[in-house]
């Protein structure tokens, strides 16, 4: 009889692995954040070998109370980890068959396959929640800061270039409707995991009598209404890696989100712009130049953006050519899925830390927003209601600015009959059109920077965050 070579898998070898080889397949370096999922998935699936009579129930509670002992050594971080058994799953399967002899009965119609694919999705639920709930408290943070500076008027941009004025709080909304949105793709990755893999074995199930639905609501893979929700084809079970990548993508876009409100906050802190002052507690300073306060915090969440959007490329070119079912190439699918997460729970976790802390200068924005040619679309919509069509509006409203350039004055200075020179529909309170509380209140429409528009979406807001 050939000496057994490795503990499960090795009765038709007749050597084991070479040293360089077990450093270079094993995966319980990483895969071990999986280890109570996996101690999750195999209570389930003893329970359910139990229920169908493949284990006594006697064996089911030793197996059992097995696990949840191995399971609190983890978390005390007394476990031993083998790399000679490659992954998280086989660490946790011998640690129990030389606890409990009945172990040996546990891989009983299941393949790591299976296995590894219950213990993701089990996975991407909770780590969809905890990310999810991470955004909330960003969102909180940004809605504190809005709140705080309500009356505040800002300069918008387009083109980096100024733009029109719009409150703070219309701004920061837009930030909260981004991260809104990010939740949202994250509640329906989770959904989409919600489907139970065990029983789908290696790649063609079992002959054994199991009861996959069991297993299922053991687990809670069930929808809405508690039906045990069931994965339909054992071979695109094994070999599916929509849910890594569609994970991987979430990340990647709230990553960009994040990316472009570090931008405005950066922007936002110089010296030219001037209208916040980040937290010193998420800035550093600088090695040569004392007077220096830089936004660490910002530029490096703009930074692990790119590194969210390489997890993503990595999933996306590891599965690109694969044939089905299972290929070894699809342990590497392992890491970025983790390191997307791990990275966008610390960018949401220092968005929040930093929004907390930040001071907005009233003064710097008051000053901005007063420049009278961010109305010069309101000046056109003037022209426009005393029945001037609107490009023509466009048009003389432009010949208007390029007047005060000329004239080197604000384009509120100019002249009454400087203007009707440009159009004879320019009347007497013209320069109505640049007070800035009269300009917000005209801003009525739903979705719009107007006091009234902003109050509804204060309100909205408290209610959708608590």
């Amino acid at each position: 009889m050939a000496k057994q070579a490795q503990a499960t898998w090795g009765g038709r070898f007749s050597a084991g692995p070479a040293g360089l080889m077990l450093r270079f397949s094993e995966s319980v370096s990483f895969d071990h954040r999986l280890a109570s999922f996996d101690i999750a998935g195999s209570k389930a699936h003893s329970a359910m070998l139990a229920h169908v009579g493949l284990i006594t129930k006697t064996e089911r509670d030793a197996i059992h109370r097995g696990l949840d002992a191995i399971l609190g050594e983890i978390e005390a971080g007394k476990f031993k980890w083998q790399t000679q058994l490659e992954d998280v799953h086989m660490n946790i399967e011998q640690a129990l068959t030389q606890r409990v002899p009945a172990a040996a009965k546990l891989h009983t119609a299941r393949s790591r396959n299976d296995q590894v694919a219950t213990d993701m999705r089990l996975y991407f639920k909770a780590a969809c929640a905890d990310l999810i709930a991470r955004i909330t408290g960003a969102q909180r943070a940004i809605l504190q800061v809005a709140e705080k500076n309500a009356s505040v008027l800002i300069p918008g941009y387009t083109h980096l270039q100024r733009a029109q004025p719009v409150f703070l709080a219309h701004h920061l909304f837009a930030y909260l409707e981004m991260l809104e949105r990010d939740a949202e793709r994250f509640a329906a990755i989770a959904d989409q995991a919600n489907w139970c893999p065990l029983g789908s074995g290696a790649i063609a199930g079992t002959t054994l009598p199991i009861d996959r639905e069991f297993t299922a609501r053991a687990l809670g893979f069930v929808d809405t209404r508690g039906r045990p929700r069931v994965t339909q084809n054992s071979m695109d079970t094994v070999a599916d890696r929509d849910v890594f990548i569609g994970f991987a993508a979430a990340c990647a876009t709230a990553g960009v989100h994040l990316s472009r409100m570090a931008e405005d906050l950066i922007l936002w802190m110089s010296a030219e712009f001037g209208f916040v002052d980040l937290p010193d507690t998420f800035c550093t300073g600088s090695s040569l130049m004392p007077q220096k306060k830089n936004p660490d915090s910002m530029e490096l969440i703009r930074g692990k953006s790119a590194r969210l959007q390489g997890n993503l490329h990595t999933l996306l070119v590891l599965t690109k050519g694969l044939p089905l079912t299972y290929n070894r190439d699809l342990q590497e699918d392992k890491p970025p899925v983790f390191d997307s997460h791990d990275q966008t729970a610390l960018c949401l976790d220092v968005l929040a830390g930093t929004f907390a802390g930040m001071t907005v200068k009233t003064k710097r924005c008051a000053a901005a927003v007063a420049d009278p040619a961010l109305l010069a679309t309101d000046l056109a919509d003037y022209l426009v209601r005393a029945g001037v069509p609107f490009r023509t509006a466009h048009h003389a409203v432009g010949a208007v600015v390029k007047l005060a350039e000329q004239q080197g004055v604000a384009l509120n200075a100019l002249a009454l009959a400087d203007v009707q020179t440009v159009h004879a529909a320019f009347k007497a309170d013209w320069v109505e059109c640049f007070d800035l509380t009269k300009a917000m209140a005209r801003r009525t429409g739903t979705g719009m920077p107007g006091p009234a528009q902003v109050r509804r979406q204060f309100a909205r807001w408290r209610k959708l965050l608590g």
